[in-house]
């Protein structure tokens, strides 16, 4: 298994991707410069949380134009599996590699502490080692993290089962007062067609290991590895 986590000026959370990876599934993850325009064929790409270019014009509106994102993109389309956290999730959407946008919080305010997320699906490569509709503690920390979407592509993520994760309270209420930034329905995280990319704004790698609090995070990295046969 081929690990990369991509760097774009402003990340800042890509030595904690690439310490989650280490940790638990004991992969090293090569750190990527963003202006590479070549990349080996990785079998896992990760674009980490951060301020990508200062999140100047709107959060990844610059970074998507990065020459490894073409990369990133046929990575994608070649089967890998590509996962974006916060920034990274941004960076997928305005890339054209997921549906959708992500709009300032409900309220305006920065965001940065637990929250509850329900699994939505297991039907990933990402999901498999959840149960559907069991319940995570998973931190976020974002100012534009208000998931919104046109109708079809709404419908189409519901019916194609590609709601990933969905914001809930304690007992697994998902309605809009549970998402603390505003998505619509409360959705955290989607999937593309392939099921191959995964764009969410929590942060798994930030409850990995138990040192940190918790290991909510740890089966994500752990279905990945499993869905890519391990270290073979």
């Amino acid at each position: 298994m081929k690990a990369a986590v991509v760097v774009f000026p402003g990340s800042n959370c890509d030595q904690d991707c690439r310490r989650s990876l280490l940790a638990t599934i004991g992969v090293e993850a090569d750190l990527v410069w963003h202006k590479e325009s070549q990349l080996p064929n990785y079998d896992f790409v990760i674009l980490p949380g951060g301020f990508s270019y200062g999140d100047y014009l709107r959060c990844g509106a610059i970074a998507r134009f990065s020459p490894v994102m073409a990369e990133v993109a046929r990575l994608a389309k070649r089967g890998s599996l590509v996962l974006g956290v916060c920034n990274g999730f941004q960076i997928l959407l305005e890339a054209s590699l997921l549906p959708g946008a992500l709009l300032k919080n409900h309220g305006l305010k920065y965001i940065c502490r637990d929250v509850r997320l329900r699994v939505e699906t297991a039907n990933s490569p990402f999901t498999s080692l959840y149960a559907k509709h069991s319940l995570l503690t998973i931190p976020i920390s974002h100012g534009e993290g208000s998931y919104s979407a046109s109708p079809k592509d709404l419908q189409r993520l519901k019916d194609e089962d590609r709601v990933a994760f969905r914001y809930a309270t304690d007992d697994g209420t998902v309605d809009f007062n549970a998402a603390p930034n505003g998505s619509i329905e409360a959705i955290a995280g989607i999937l593309n067609e392939k099921r191959n990319v995964l764009g969410l704004m929590p942060h798994p790698e930030r409850l990995a290991e138990p040192e940190l609090g918790g290991t909510d995070g740890r089966p994500l990295f752990e279905a990945v590895f499993q869905a890519l046969g391990g270290l073979s």
